[in-house]
């Protein structure tokens, strides 16, 4: 029996639409992935699945009393509190009540007032009268089976951590269906491997979308792609659905090819001197006037990203250099006495599970931190490209044009002058996508 679904759903930002008249459904026991280019839609597919936003057409539906639980590609700001408080809070109005009880009895361990007692009795009636307590038990199995510390503060965990509560939290309402935007993003191997077992075990129903083909290899029964507005579905593992995209686009450009070659003759024909516009079959031009409309109409398959990067200037043979680094996070430590030296032409990996202190270290060897002990040493005329898990770099309510250039028109790239927009042409923007803000823009 099918969970949720979309008939004839249209949506988007002029002509031609995002989404463009998609029709599916998912049955219970189904595993999609959702597959498509960055930009065509496939963050918003899932937004309207889970009633965000409504479309400008067609129907979004869902099995009477079915849930749906959402897991988004980016980690959201302004949580706070405990793992357990945001694990939580994702349950509604009780499960904010019981967020909130949880803080006041521990805070009653240390400050015993009349106002947290009377506080805490409130929040004790209005668990009991609604089942409260059931869902103290979801959100305990949750945290247990997911293996996270309820006592820890999330803002001071790593990425990969923040992201595994997250998880927990769509978890914690026991939906009929999960919705999961790059779920891998931040995750290191072991934490992938811990999800791909979890969700295989535990997860009945998802739609999820991921760039991870062995993620994507390991747990999709079912793949669905968006492409220019076009939903198109393979009921087949991933290298079947290879092999059968590949022949679609074979069938389509030479589809394509047939029809161009004879738009150009009738061109030609119609380009014809006057005697012989006099005598043209006006059905003939008619039938013209429609291949027009569908060469204007059709919509051409993206292409792919060539980058030509050229050489700056050069640096000295040493990059950097970290003489006995020791970094600790309160009374734990992170980094002990470590050194390296990276030269020139190196290619340096850094793994190691989530928590443990990956990006610390990578921000103490570009200086942004200072190490508790020892030193970093940089050489000469290095050139710095950082690009943070969090792209806490980026304003997102500026254009991407703004971030780039801060408004200017030109940037020095490489020692040589370019235009901003013929820049990043090479990374396949357009230049209407230079100028939207970032925050609107997919992954």
């Amino acid at each position: 029996m099918a969970v949720i679904g979309m008939r004839e759903v249209c949506w988007g930002f002029g002509d031609p639409p995002l989404l463009e008249k998609v029709t599916f459904q998912i049955a219970k026991g189904e595993r999609v992935c959702l597959l498509g280019r960055n930009g065509v839609g496939k963050s918003t597919l899932l937004k309207l699945l889970a009633g965000e936003f409504l479309p400008d057409s067609g129907d979004v539906w869902r099995q009477q009393g079915a849930t749906v639980a959402v897991l988004e590609q980016d980690v959201p700001t302004g949580f706070d509190g405990t793992i357990f408080d945001v694990v939580a809070e994702g349950l509604g109005p009780k499960g904010k009540a019981l967020a909130e009880h949880n803080r006041i009895c521990i805070q009653l361990e240390t400050v015993n007032t009349p106002e947290l007692v009377k506080r805490r009795d409130e929040l004790q009636n209005t668990l009991n009268s609604g089942g409260g307590w059931e869902l103290l038990r979801q959100v305990e199995s949750v945290l247990s089976r997911t293996r996270l510390d309820p006592e820890k503060k999330f803002a001071d965990l790593s990425a990969g951590m923040k992201r595994r509560t997250l998880f927990a939290r769509a978890l914690a309402g026991q939906p009929d269906i999960l919705l999961l935007d790059e779920p891998t993003n931040h995750f290191d191997i072991d934490s992938i491997i811990w999800m791909e077992i979890f969700i295989l075990r535990n997860v009945t129903t998802l739609l999820f979308i991921t760039h991870d083909r062995a993620f994507l290899k390991k747990i999709a029964n079912r793949i669905m792609e968006l492409d220019r507005g076009s939903l198109v579905s393979y009921n087949s593992s991933y290298e079947i659905y290879l092999k059968r995209r590949e022949a679609a686009l074979e069938t389509e450009e030479s589809q394509n090819r047939v029809f161009d070659k004879k738009l150009s003759n009738e061109e030609t024909w119609i380009r014809q001197g006057i005697k012989a516009r006099r005598t043209r079959n006006e059905g003939r031009v008619r039938a013209l006037k429609k291949m027009r409309t569908a060469f204007r109409a059709r919509r051409k398959q993206s292409g792919s990203v060539r980058m030509q990067v050229q050489e700056a200037e050069r640096t000295g043979k040493l990059v950097i250099e970290a003489k006995n680094i020791s970094f600790q996070h309160g009374a734990t430590p992170i980094i002990l006495d470590f050194a390296t030296v990276i030269m020139r032409g190196d290619k340096v990996g850094i793994i190691g599970p989530n928590g443990v202190g990956k990006t610390t270290l990578l921000r103490i060897l570009l200086k942004e931190i200072s190490p508790h002990d020892g030193c970093v040493r940089h050489g000469t005329h290095l050139q710095v490209a950082y690009f943070d898990q969090l792209r806490a770099q980026l304003d997102t309510l500026k254009t991407v044009q703004e971030n780039l250039s801060e408004g200017n028109d030109f940037i020095i790239f490489n020692g040589q002058k370019r235009h901003v927009i013929s820049y990043l042409q090479d990374f396949l923007f357009s230049p209407e996508r230079c100028r939207t803000p970032v925050h609107v823009l997919s992954g």
